[in-house]
């Protein structure tokens, strides 16, 4: 019967570990991004411009449609006389159908203005998934950053209670300060505040991820327990060093392909606006149901004559204001490469030396606190250090602990500057 009850326990307890680990899911970056692509409203907009600009080009080369005319003609004012079969009468119905026939060349060029219309819009959804990417990396690191410094913050507050709580013991023998005690439990009190700092920021980045994957702001998840910040010293070299080009793989961003498309689309509609000089062809039938007199037809061909001065204005000015048009385009983009390898050089640059910094916390500013800590916890235990000179000690190694983190995500921060510039993922 004992060794039952263990088993429906066991059983119990797996189940409901279960249960949490379902309810709390994990997300790592990637997962975020899949969600993003997935779920966010705006990325669907452009999904459905595309698709509406892809629909346009199955008509691009569709012709006018025919027209059909019906009338009297030549009737004479007595209606009577229609009946009088005479060579005067001239009376009967007209009927007559008419077709534009556009020059083909005008056809290519308005469908390959819109087709080059879906590039554009293409660039700019990949643009506004980097910037919703580089927005993601953001909250991601802010809660990171957060939780490691509140599972810090709980380490230092448990080793202070454990030194009050000694320092407390020591003082029935006269042997600590107790003005002493008090400033540490003043600043116990003050870790408590700034825990709760740290679970607004962590609050903060929850609220901006599940906003980004669309869902309800307090959906709980779980993130990575611990990141690397990526190695781009390679980059570093050769961005610094060489004269960056648009057609090199560390500068093509689709903000600046969005601008280089639509100079493309904008010369394709010049050429578009330039057929309007090539002459179209109609064909008009007409039948005519006579009254007195046999039944007649006429066929006449037609022909625009678009070089006349009085109608060549309108597109020739069309295709000169397009051309400056272009021009300003060209100089747009190209201070947005000016810009954007400026931003380039400077965030490889921060990125460089914040993480010279870091490595310099890691390798000289903390194991040198750390062994002032120890060295006068040991001088405490063998009662021969102080209080307040342990009290300071564990206070510097808290904030250098915390400054180390709060540069942590400075670097984070920076990489994902760069690799927004950068548009990497």
């Amino acid at each position: 019967m004992k060794k039952i009850l263990i088993l429906i326990a066991i059983i119990f307890i797996t189940t409901v570990d279960t249960l949490v680990a379902q309810d709390t899911a994990h997300l790592n970056l990637s997962t975020i991004y899949v969600q993003i692509d997935n779920n966010y409203p705006q990325l669907k907009y452009y999904e459905a411009r595309i698709q509406s600009l892809r629909a346009m080009v199955a008509g691009a080369k569709a012709w006018m449609p025919p027209t059909v005319g019906a009338a009297f003609d030549q009737f004479p004012y007595r209606i009577s006389m229609v009946k009088d079969q005479t060579v005067e009468n001239q009376a009967g119905f007209m009927f007559s159908v008419q077709q534009m026939i556009p020059n083909p060349a005008r056809l290519n060029a308005h469908k390959n203005y819109l087709s080059s219309l879906s590039t554009v819009q293409q660039n700019n959804l990949n643009w506004q998934k980097n910037f919703l990417y580089y927005t993601a990396r953001v909250y991601y690191y802010r809660r990171y950053t957060g939780e490691t410094k509140l599972k810090l913050l709980r380490e230092y507050k448990e080793l202070l209670n454990l030194l009050i709580k000694n320092a407390k013991e020591k003082y029935t023998y006269n042997q600590a300060d107790l003005g002493t005690i008090f400033k540490a439990e003043a600043a116990l009190s003050e870790l408590n505040n700034m825990e709760y700092m740290l679970l607004s920021q962590i609050a903060e980045g929850s609220i901006g991820i599940n906003t980004l994957l669309n869902r309800e702001v307090n959906t709980p998840f779980t993130i990575d327990t611990f990141l690397v910040v990526k190695n781009y010293d390679t980059d570093y070299f050769i961005i610094r060093d060489t004269s960056l080009r648009f057609d090199s793989s560390v500068f093509k961003r689709s903000d600046i392909l969005s601008v280089q498309n639509q100079i493309r689309s904008m010369e394709l509609n010049r050429k578009y606006a330039a057929t309007a000089a090539k002459p179209e062809f109609g064909v008009q039938y007409s039948h005519g149901q006579m009254f007195a007199m046999p039944n007649r037809f006429s066929l006449m061909g037609m022909v625009t004559i678009p070089i006349a001065p009085w109608s060549s204005k309108m597109y020739k000015s069309e295709v000169r204001s397009m051309g400056f048009e272009i021009e300003a385009m060209q100089r747009e983009k190209e201070t947005m490469q000016l810009m954007a390898g400026q931003m380039l050089r400077e965030k490889i640059t921060m990125l460089h030396y914040e993480k010279k910094q870091l490595d310099n916390y890691d390798k000289n500013v903390l194991p040198s606190y750390k062994k002032n800590l120890e060295t006068n916890l040991l001088a405490y235990r063998q009662n021969t250090g102080n209080f307040f000179v342990l009290l300071d000690a564990w206070n510097m190694l808290l904030m250098k602990e915390l400054e180390r983190v709060d540069k942590l995500g400075q670097v984070f921060l920076i990489q994902s500057d760069y690799e927004y510039q950068r548009e990497l993922r």
